[in-house]
């Protein structure tokens, strides 16, 4: 009849329409760990990252670190640091970073811009081989832009050329490389090869001294031997004179 048929198409699509929120739950829950996974993979990575906690605040730009970067040294391995860039005006800033050595390090990005409120980061890192040295310096450089001016690397570079002197901000940071403690275990071991190198410079001193004292000795024997053998020698010339003296007397 009609009603069975209509009864048994509202059936199958109700069916179907059960099967497809399954298919869209089931999606959902494989997508969900992946997102998840993706999101802590990111938050591991800007972790990595410690942001500053000192601020400079210049006109322009809020900048942190406010004066050092701090580098960890080679033991560490955590090597790389962090600018942080803040825009405090209202039209997009431009800025560069310089270093006095450009052979060092790998500034990104250098040679950028900001928008108005907004943050940059910028990830300082050495060359591998290459030591961080406390002499290193970088200098930041901005200058307010129009807003009518394009952000492309073209634009940026004709913006440096004719922007005046007087309109850019510069703020200088200096490098300090972070010492690592060593374990209790090697400080502990340091410690135990720092005693026995002592107690054998100790034994060698006292050895030299008694080979020392050895050898004076050993010169004073000779010399009493020596003293021994003259008096003997003496003693027998002078009983052979006194024994010659006697028999030509009474001869």
């Amino acid at each position: 009849s009609k009603e069975d048929i209509e009864s048994d198409g509202k059936k199958s699509l109700e069916a179907i329409s059960n099967e497809e929120q399954t298919a869209l739950l089931k999606k959902i829950n494989l997508t969900e760990p992946t997102s998840k996974a993706e999101e802590h993979e990111k938050d591991s990575k800007m972790k990595a990252f410690k942001k500053p906690l000192s601020v400079f605040k210049g006109p322009l730009l809020h900048i942190s670190p406010a004066e050092e970067l701090y580098f960890g040294n080679t033991e560490s391995g955590e090597k790389k640091t962090l600018i942080v860039l803040t825009n405090v005006t209202k039209n997009i800033v431009a800025f560069k970073v310089r270093t006095t050595a450009p052979e060092k390090y790998r500034v990104k990005p250098s040679n950028s811009s900001c928008d108005p409120g907004a943050s940059v980061d910028i990830v300082v890192s050495p060359h591998g081989g290459l030591t961080v040295s406390a002499q290193d310096r970088f200098l930041i450089m901005a200058a307010e832009m129009e807003q009518s001016s394009g952000t492309g690397p073209a634009e940026l570079t004709q913006f440096w050329k004719e922007v005046p002197r007087n309109k850019v901000m510069e703020h200088r940071l200096r490098c300090h490389i972070v010492e690592t403690s060593k374990p209790t275990t090697l400080t502990l071991k340091d410690n135990a090869f720092n005693i026995s190198d002592k107690t054998s410079a100790d034994i060698y001193l006292q050895l030299n001294r008694l080979l020392e004292s050895n050898r004076k000795l050993e010169d004073q024997v000779q010399r009493c031997i020596w003293f021994q053998q003259l008096m003997l020698s003496l003693t027998v010339i002078l009983l052979a004179f006194v024994a010659s003296f006697f028999y030509l007397l009474y001869s």
